[in-house]
């Protein structure tokens, strides 16, 4: 999803660590790409699969229920360049449970994926912006 803060800075406790951002506002030149892919997770506890993690209820959420690492995985029917990565965690409600660093990796196939993004998550509560474009300042 491709997003802006509305007024709401995301705070960034250090170079490459998020806390998170009260609101999210989608910013116009930008088109929100997930309903163009399809989603799978690494594995997930029955009732909070991707339906829970895609269905827009910050109420509900994925789960998963396995060894590390957790995983989703999005891919798109052709290739796409993806500006912006938008999720919404909540380190009040999950504590140990939300995640502590991201990693978002792409290449043609799964076995072929190279890191091209990470991020450290700081006790995040809100959107976290994770930019994707060399000249966004998120």
């Amino acid at each position: 999803m491709a997003t802006e803060s509305d007024g709401e800075e995301e705070t960034a406790t250090a170079a490459g660590k998020l806390t998170g951002s009260p609101q999210l506002s989608v910013d116009d030149d930008l088109r929100e790409m997930a309903k163009k892919a399809a989603w799978s997770v690494s594995s997930c506890k029955p009732g909070n699969g991707v339906l829970s993690l895609r269905d827009e209820n910050l109420d509900t959420y994925w789960q998963s229920d396995g060894a590390q690492p957790h995983l989703v995985n999005i891919q798109f029917q052709k290739k796409v360049k993806l500006q912006l990565v938008v999720l919404y965690v909540d380190f009040k409600l999950d504590e140990s449970y939300t995640p502590s660093k991201i990693s978002i990796r792409a290449g043609d196939g799964f076995h072929n994926l190279k890191e091209i993004k990470t991020v450290e998550l700081v006790k995040p509560v809100g959107w976290v912006h994770i930019s994707l474009s060399g000249n966004d300042p998120r």
